[in-house]
């Protein structure tokens, strides 16, 4: 079938399904009062328990709508990178170069005293992590916090990464925006924040995410649609890992209070990497058993995996599991894009 045909069937199937509709439209989440310190909606206080499971796109998939993807892949993994921080500060660069120091560490105090001259490394670690995706021919998306002086979060203006963006864009990776801490309930800001990358970019962004996941539902989707974005990828549960409306493949988000459809594509946050140990508490073996169950669940409905790393945790442990997600899904012949690609993918004719 024509791929823009996918959303828009996958909408009208759903429909004649009550308790799938409920759970892909999160009908629970209307004027719903419980949310954290963040003013999200937890996986704990929803009532499908079943978080691993993608009903919604399992039943699609049942049915027969299914999705091709390019080169004849069976399903596809989205990659994507959060960057709140790019520059470390001088206390933590000193005590980098005192613990080289202490280990007799010749080539790190080299590194650290390096690292010390300059206001951006070591977390403007973004040519390697394209040279890592790039081992496995995938490509991702970074996207930068656009903050002003004084909002929260704000650890760097976005203007002194113009060198480093142009370096992303000019490889063929995609940059987006990621909405500071009031964008996801302020369409002013959103716009604001657009505008700010936007002039860095010299064209605008068609990807969002909001940081820490702050969304609200149905008015956030509303928000970076009338913001002129082409998708959103925030969609997805901070304190557990999974498919939070049974979806696995990117959808058009629906306004029940307006019974209407929202001009948006939404491509669903699966994994997040601080979600492991921050919130569901569980060590790397455990990690990993958990995300090779989603990937594998993925593949069989065919669907879209979305994974959030950041570059933050592009270190030890981390980047070493980093390391496996890419290499068993290209083990698995998937399609490792970004999601400007998946948007143009899903929303051509």
């Amino acid at each position: 079938m024509g791929v823009k045909k996918y959303p828009e069937r996958a909408l009208r199937l759903l429909r004649q399904n009550p308790p799938l509709w409920d759970l892909y439209t999160r009908k629970e989440e209307y004027d719903n009062r419980i949310r954290d310190q963040y003013d999200r909606f937890p996986h704990f206080a929803s009532n499908c328990r079943d978080i691993f499971t993608p009903h919604a796109s399992r039943y699609l998939h049942d049915v027969g709508h299914n999705i091709d993807y390019p080169d004849d892949k069976t399903f596809a993994v989205c990659l994507t990178h959060d960057i709140d921080e790019a520059y470390r500060s001088i206390p933590f660069k000193g005590l980098a170069a005192l613990g080289s120091l202490r280990n007799s560490d010749i080539q790190g105090i080299r590194s650290a005293l390096a690292n010390m001259r300059s206001k951006k490394l070591p977390l403007c670690n973004f040519s390697e992590i394209m040279d890592l995706e790039e081992c496995y021919g995938g490509s991702s998306t970074f996207f930068f916090l656009a903050l002003e002086d004084g909002d929260p979060d704000h650890a760097f203006n976005i203007e002194d990464l113009e060198g480093e963006i142009g370096t992303i864009i000019n490889r063929g990776w995609e940059v987006g925006l990621h909405g500071g801490h009031d964008a996801y309930n302020n369409p002013e800001k959103i716009r604001e924040e657009k505008k700010r990358l936007e002039d860095v970019l010299g064209r605008p962004p068609v990807g969002y995410r909001n940081h820490y996941l702050r969304f609200r539902v149905p008015e956030t989707w509303e928000y970076i649609r009338e913001a002129g974005f082409k998708y959103d990828t925030t969609f997805g549960y901070a304190d557990c890992i999974g498919f939070r409306n049974g979806m696995c493949h990117p959808f058009i988000p629906y306004n029940l209070s307006k019974n209407q459809s929202i001009d948006l594509l939404e491509i669903p946050l699966a994994i997040m990497d601080c979600t492991f140990d921050l919130y569901m508490k569980l060590d790397a073996s455990q990690a990993w058993e958990i995300t090779k169950q989603v990937i594998d669940t993925v593949e069989q409905c065919h669907g879209v995996m979305t994974i959030l790393w950041h570059n933050t945790y592009m270190r030890g442990e981390q980047l070493r599991m980093y390391h496996k997600i890419l290499d068993y899904c290209s083990g698995k012949d998937a399609w490792l894009t970004n999601g400007a690609a998946l948007c143009n993918h899903f929303m051509r004719d």
